[in-house]
């Protein structure tokens, strides 16, 4: 089953994310309320912020386009995996491995942005409050949301081109939970160099015009909320900016771990610990170090559950 003579490989093999039989069963149930949590959390999210006209500003008009993302990325990974360890190997046809990796591609690129808009969003906050509702407008909010997903859409077909254009005639098993570039690569029987430049050029013009968007952001912010004479003031300031820092540390630190070095350096055993952060543990976060620890969004959601009581 692993090695194929044809020249066109029409299916893949997830191996998945242990070959350990005796972890099999233990991992499904863990990764399995993991994604519960994800979609109860960020659904919640959602639902809370539209039907709360008090959470109708820009801060959690970016969150709840934060869950969006997150449930729409855990959901397009984690289903595979679970099914992955029930089974030795899980069979995705090329067009549906494709399909995967566009649909993660496009969350995880636009995540970057949406991350890098939500410190500026936090900077107009800070530093302009009388200013924040004429600079941060319905439509700036609407524009910047539209702009980072066409960002993550146009880099994903960029990505998927160079994809679709390597041959795959060995081995049909790919050494992970789900279809991402880096081991599609590795089974390539073409060159990869093209592809292995372009995942380096382009992420690192992500990780450069949204970290450096972030790092000035808060380098403002530093200075105005050194400046705030309430000790209590001071407190709230930092406790928003620590929940966006927190993400944005283990989002960033997880993906320059993993793409930003030659596909070559990196073993099987590093990219599934690796993407184990961003593709899991990151979406059923966010919704409780963004939102859920947040007193407007738990009296809103108090208030909405008094509501349907009576």
């Amino acid at each position: 089953m692993g090695i194929r003579n044809q020249s066109t490989v029409t299916e893949f093999f997830l191996s998945g994310l242990t070959d350990q039989p005796e972890l099999q069963l233990p991992l499904f149930f863990l990764f399995l309320g993991i994604y519960i949590v994800t979609v109860v959390g960020n659904l919640s999210m959602i639902s809370i912020i539209g039907l709360s006209p008090q959470l109708h500003i820009p801060m959690y008009y970016f969150l709840s386009s934060l869950s969006f993302l997150d449930f729409c990325y855990s959901s397009d990974i984690t289903p595979i995996m679970l099914i992955g360890f029930l089974y030795r190997y899980k069979a995705i046809s090329y067009s549906g491995c494709m399909a995967q990796f566009f649909f993660i591609c496009v969350c995880a690129i636009s995540e970057f942005y949406l991350l890098a808009a939500m410190a500026y969003d936090r900077y107009v906050a800070i530093c302009s409050p009388l200013l924040y509702n004429a600079i941060m407008s319905p439509r700036v909010c609407s524009l910047l949301v539209a702009a980072v997903f066409s960002v993550g859409f146009t880099q994903t077909m960029i990505y998927e081109v160079c994809l679709l254009s390597l041959d795959f005639c060995g081995s049909n098993i790919i050494k992970h939970y789900y279809c991402d570039i880096i081991p599609l690569m590795k089974l390539s029987c073409s060159s990869t160099y093209v592809d292995e430049l372009l995942i380096f050029i382009i992420g690192g013009f992500n990780l450069i015009a949204t970290i450096l968007t972030i790092i000035i952001s808060y380098v403002f912010i530093l200075s105005s909320i050194l400046r705030i004479q309430s000790k209590e003031g001071r407190s709230k300031a930092f406790s928003t900016c620590g929940s966006h820092l927190t993400a944005v540390l283990v989002f960033y630190g997880s993906l320059m771990f993993m793409y930003l070095k030659p596909a070559s350096s990196s073993s099987a055993i590093q990219e599934k610990v690796t993407s184990i952060f961003y593709t899991t543990v990151i979406p059923m976060l966010n919704p409780l170090i963004y939102s859920l620890r947040n007193k407007e969004v738990q009296n809103a959601l108090m208030k909405r559950l008094k509501r349907n009581m009576s």
